[in-house]
């Protein structure tokens, strides 16, 4: 890919010395698929929070925005193509985020805004209430593209996601024109899935479930399906291409029990993955599809 054409990401999340997860995971797929990033980190620590405590480092809330205003302002704004926002260290640096992602469309119109709204899981919110609710109410209005997982969506919306059919009302109902529901309900026993939620098509990519994975599969997803986006794919072969290297990846972790997802030695798989991932298109509440 042509590093001059505009096609650089700005990536807005966590960022750890260990692991791959948050920025880690998504610069590196973004730039493997030749995207250049521009990563903010918006907080530090030396490893997951999963593998324990540790020094949490987070950048105060002026020196965050004022770190954004340089790249709102910087010369080479016009290469970027679009901006991923996952884990936020506090409800402080939402404002800032969204003056970036309205800076940048304002100058490319065509640049998309992907939010991975990163709050919380089956067991509740793993941030201060605050922040989610600013995601809630700044980030995901703003959004062309969001990710949440099952909780998340619930969250989000107050709706129940008990069954796919809840799952797709509530991604229709939370704003973004495309909504990715991640570790969606799938028909078959032990398997799992990602649901494409757009005005027009349901899409879901099922594939078995693999039990205690590494973190930054979300990650992961927001970033390989933007990539895929930007490089032209459309919705149904950018979402089994993504899903088909998440699984990839995460099955090949599992094996051999890392702890981690291990993208330095599966990168392959970010590009041309070879995982079988079974792809429906869905009825659409408010359409005449057949499943």
């Amino acid at each position: 890919m042509d590093r001059n054409a505009s096609k650089a990401v700005i990536v807005v999340s966590s960022h750890v010395a260990r692991g791959s997860v948050g920025n880690r995971a998504a610069v590196f797929a973004l730039e493997t698929l030749g995207f250049p990033v521009w990563a903010v980190p918006t907080v530090i620590l030396p490893w997951h929070p999963g593998h324990g405590r540790a020094t949490r480092i987070v950048p105060e809330s002026g020196q965050f925005a004022d770190f954004l205003r340089d790249l709102e302002n910087a010369p080479w704004i016009g290469e970027v193509a679009a901006v991923l926002s996952g884990y936020l260290g506090h409800a402080g640096q939402v404002d800032a985020v969204a003056s970036l992602v309205g800076k940048v469309k304002a100058r490319n119109p065509h640049a998309l805004y992907l939010c991975d709204p990163v709050m919380g899981d089956t067991g509740g919110l793993y941030i201060p209430e605050a922040t989610a609710i600013a995601i809630r109410d700044r980030l995901i209005p703003i959004a062309d593209i969001a990710t949440p997982n099952r909780y998340e969506l619930e969250w989000l919306t107050g709706r129940a996601v008990a069954d796919i059919g809840q799952v797709t009302e509530a991604a229709l109902a939370a704003g973004p024109a495309t909504v990715i529901v991640t570790s969606a309900p799938v028909a078959h026993a032990g398997g799992t899935g990602n649901l494409l939620v757009t005005e027009s098509e349901v899409l879901l990519a099922e594939h078995r479930t693999i039990e205690n994975p590494p973190n930054g599969l979300g990650d992961l997803t927001g970033a390989l399906f933007l990539a895929r986006r930007l490089g032209g794919s459309d919705m149904a072969e950018a979402l089994q291409s993504t899903t088909a290297a998440v699984f990839e990846i995460l099955a090949r972790a599992a094996k051999r029990g890392a702890d981690e997802l291990m993208l330095e030695t599966d990168a392959a798989g970010l590009s041309n993955p070879m995982a079988l991932v079974h792809l429906k298109r869905l009825a659409h509440p408010g359409r005449n599809l057949t499943a």
